[in-house]
């Protein structure tokens, strides 16, 4: 497994994979018409636009196997000033899952944050229907710091829950392990 920075010729890997998990992930959680119809097409301009000219703030890592996208990370330093600094995105394809490739781009993008955000927290946004991740992040210690109802891009409505680490090393250390 190699990782490196995301490129943006990396951004059509990258859209495809986030747009086949959220159909996933989201299966009777988000409109099916906007999973099978439009979540590609949006991927595709949030990508493009993040990766064409990123701004300090923002870092994204991606794992890859033998040429091909096997997840990728991204984050935005002291996006909050509550929270600190954002995952935004965390996403694995499914046949690198329960490798260790999720604690490996965090534990990466935690140097980062480490380095240049080292006295921010770190947290995340997760559905509150999205059972899998939210057994994933509690079990890398994320502790569940409040509920709030946003609107999805498919324009439902949707519980959420806001999980927080205290620090980027706090985090780093619970997702240390060799790829």
């Amino acid at each position: 497994m190699e990782f490196r920075v995301a490129e943006y010729s990396d951004y059509q890997s990258v859209a495809e994979l986030h747009a086949v998990s959220w159909q996933k992930a989201y299966k009777g959680i988000m409109r099916q018409s906007y999973l099978d119809e439009s979540v590609l097409e949006d991927k595709q301009l949030v990508w493009q636009t993040r990766l064409l000219n990123p701004p300090f703030s923002q870092h994204v890592i991606i794992a890859e196997h033998q040429g091909e996208l096997a997840g990728f990370i991204c984050l935005f330093g002291n996006h909050n000033v509550e929270f600190g600094t954002i995952i935004d995105n965390l996403h694995v394809r499914a046949s690198a899952q329960g490798k260790g490739v999720a604690k490996k781009l965090i534990a990466l993008a935690m140097e980062w944050a480490g380095k240049y955000y080292p006295d921010n927290g770190v947290f995340l946004e997760v559905l509150a229907d999205n059972a899998n991740a939210i057994k994933f992040y509690e079990s890398i210690g994320a502790n569940k710091a409040l509920k709030q109802r946003g609107e999805s891009p498919c324009g439902r409505h949707v519980d959420e829950y806001v999980y927080t680490w205290k620090s980027p090393e706090a985090l780093m250390e619970q997702c240390v392990v060799s790829v």
